[in-house]
This record gives structure tokens, C-alpha cells and sequence, in this order.
């Protein structure tokens, strides 16, 4: 059993907030405290509480107990791009010892805490720092979502190997469905649960409207079973 993960994606918009949201429900359904943390987010609105990012407030809202935003995103920049970039034209950088003291707050409050990244893997955070820096001074073993798609075997696979090689405990992957027109859907998930070295935690379909109800209730064995 784990108490605490980071939610990798194989590239961005996979789905990695839709997945920390249903697995937070299947936490909280089954009896447990659950927080969901977006340490870095890019692509922010300007409101009178400061920069709010639409992750980040899912996240919030899906958790249990509902901690304050600056803990859940402490690091929020307001354009749409990679990390490094939007920090510097604001100013600022991403700083680990922010994000550490932030996510050791969760820790405080909460029996479970998961940590979703922003992109894929190798998104620079800073000039200096990656996301493998915040996993690793966090200390957390990482599930990885995959957005099933065209194109999505190359990306998982190269997703899973780096993770394994930087020295991470890969604890599983979650098969999600974004595109409705791929008619391959069941042999990709087939090949990849052939390659990639860790247990399947649940395959999830394309919504139109979102249900994360539904979400929850496809990965409920797959995170009960790692979590609970």
C-alpha cells in the first residue's frame, strides 16, 4: 500500500486531471482522506483571489479535505507553455523548496496525497530543473497516464523506460481513451500491457460531458488494490 504518488502523463492533454480526480473519488468513497496537489500549472486566469488555474481548482474540488489553493498549486503562471518559459515572462521560476513545503502541508492533512505533473516527462520546470527533480526531492513513486491514441505506443514506452532508468518506482499506468475515432483501441492497450513493466490500473473511455463518477468506478480495482 501507498500513501502518496505522482501522476505522470505520456504527453499533455492525456487526461492526467481527469485521472487524479477519479482515483481521489475512489479514496474518498472507500473511506480515506485524499488530496489532490498540481505543484506547477501554466495556463492561469487572472481573478481577484490571484491566478487560478482549472486543474488546479478540479483538483481542489475532488479532494477531501479542500485545503487552500496556494498549498494545492503553489507555483501558477499565467501563459500556456512550458514551465520555464512562462515563469520568466512573469519573472519568477519554479522553486522546489516551495513546492516541498507546500506538499509537506498535505501531507499534514490528509491520509493520501497525489501529485499530478504538468505535460509529459521531460517538461522543463526551470533552466535547471525537470520533473524528475520535484519527483524525486518528494520521494514519490509515479503512475503514468496514457492517452490512447495514434501515435500514443511509441510515447508511452518511451514514457515508462525513461521513468524506470531515472531511478523512479513506476507503480502502474492507466489506459485513457481521448479520441473516439481510433479503432484500435483494444490492441494498443493489449500491446502496452505486454510492454510496460507495471500493473494496468484500469482502462477509461472517452466522455462528452466528463462523469468522474465514471472515471472512478473504471479504476476503482486498480487503485484499491495500490492504495487502500
Amino acid at each position: 500500500m501507498i500513501t502518496s504518488a505522482f501522476i505522470a502523463g505520456t504527453d499533455t492533454e492525456v487526461g492526467k486531471t481527469v485521472i487524479t480526480c477519479g482515483l481521489l473519488r475512489v479514496l474518498i468513497e472507500a473511506g480515506r482522506s485524499a488530496v489532490g496537489m498540481k505543484p506547477v500549472a501554466t495556463g492561469a486566469a487572472q481573478t481577484a483571489a490571484g491566478l487560478r488555474n482549472d486543474d488546479a481548482v478540479c483538483l481542489i474540488e475532488n479532494s477531501k479535505p479542500v485545503l487552500d489553493y496556494d498549498t494545492i498549486n503553489p507555483c501558477v503562471y499565467l501563459a500556456p507553455a512550458s514551465p520555464n518559459i512562462s515563469a520568466a515572462q512573469m519573472g519568477l521560476e519554479v522553486k522546489l523548496n516551495l513546492i516541498e513545503a507546500a506538499y509537506n502541508r498535505c501531507r499534514a492533512e490528509t491520509d493520501i496525497v497525489l501529485v499530478e505533473g504538468i505535460g509529459g516527462w521531460r517538461v522543463p520546470l526551470s533552466d535547471s530543473i525537470q520533473t524528475v527533480d520535484l519527483v524525486r526531492i518528494l520521494k514519490l513513486p509515479v503512475i503514468l497516464v496514457c492517452g490512447i491514441r495514434l501515435g500514443c505506443i511509441n510515447h508511452a514506452l518511451l514514457s515508462a523506460e525513461t521513468i524506470i532508468r531515472d531511478g523512479l518506482e513506476l507503480v502502474g499506468w492507466v489506459a485513457n481513451g481521448i479520441d473516439p475515432s481510433y479503432r484500435y483501441e483494444a490492441e494498443t492497450v493489449q500491446l502496452l500491457r505486454g510492454q510496460i513493466p507495471a500493473p494496468l490500473l484500469g482502462i477509461t473511455g472517452w466522455q462528452n460531458p466528463l462523469a468522474i463518477g465514471a472515471i472512478a468506478a473504471d479504476l476503482k480495482a486498480g487503485a484499491t488494490n495500490l492504495f487502500v
